[in-house]
């Protein structure tokens, strides 16, 4: 574990951190699809993640998915964080966008790291920023951009987290994720397609060019 732990973290962390993230951290291997943190439970520790992709996710007042960010190798969740810190119920729902392998860090170690450790501090403070910005950039997507730019978006973020072409998705799973119809989403896709732009085959989207 520790030479993967050194692999994704080893440009941001001292020697001496590692070996305690390795001591008191556990190893996990999620597989895609696996629900890792719904909406209201109590969280007790944070994750670290060493491969694979995670999407964060939040409920509207009707129950429907907002896709929020992706969590990629060497990121972990400003909102975990937030749940872990301040020993409250979580806002968000994490899900494995792709099997991913992490190290979750107990709550009581992330405060005497702060104090101990100038780069645990550095990378708390930098995972906050990353996350604030790109759920900002969420809000100003659904505030500003039309819908097909907001599926254009989607698609790339979606191939770039995944490291595919294709995305196997459903047309109903992007509507949810990018909170609007599936007829909306399958209007939009079918319009790409016929641009050349996306092939869509049953449940998967192969993407020539964006």
């Amino acid at each position: 574990m520790i030479q993967e732990l050194k692999n994704s973290y080893g440009h941001l962390f001292e020697e001496s951190l590692l070996e305690e993230i390795c001591r008191v951290g556990t190893f996990k291997e999620i597989p895609e699809g696996f629900k890792m943190i719904e909406i209201g439970q109590y969280v007790k520790s944070m994750p670290l993640l060493i491969s694979g992709a995670i999407k964060i996710l939040r409920d509207d007042s009707d129950g429907d998915e907002l896709l929020l960010y992706f969590l990629e190798k060497g990121d972990t969740c400003a909102m975990t964080l937030s749940c872990c810190l301040g020993e409250t119920k979580s806002e968000i729902r994490a899900i494995a966008e792709t099997d991913t392998k992490l190290i979750m860090v107990p709550i009581e170690k992330m405060e005497t790291w702060t104090a101990t450790y100038k780069s645990w501090r550095n990378y708390v403070f930098e995972s906050y920023h990353t996350r604030l910005m790109e759920m900002l950039e969420t809000i100003d997507s659904i505030a500003f951009l039309k819908m097909d730019e907001r599926l254009l978006k989607y698609l790339k973020d979606k191939s770039k987290v995944n490291d595919s072409d294709t995305i196997h998705s459903t047309h109903q799973e992007i509507a949810y994720e990018l909170h609007t119809s599936r007829v909306v989403i399958s209007r939009l896709l079918k319009n790409l397609e016929n641009q050349g732009k996306i092939e869509l085959h049953r449940n998967s989207i192969y993407i020539k060019s964006l």
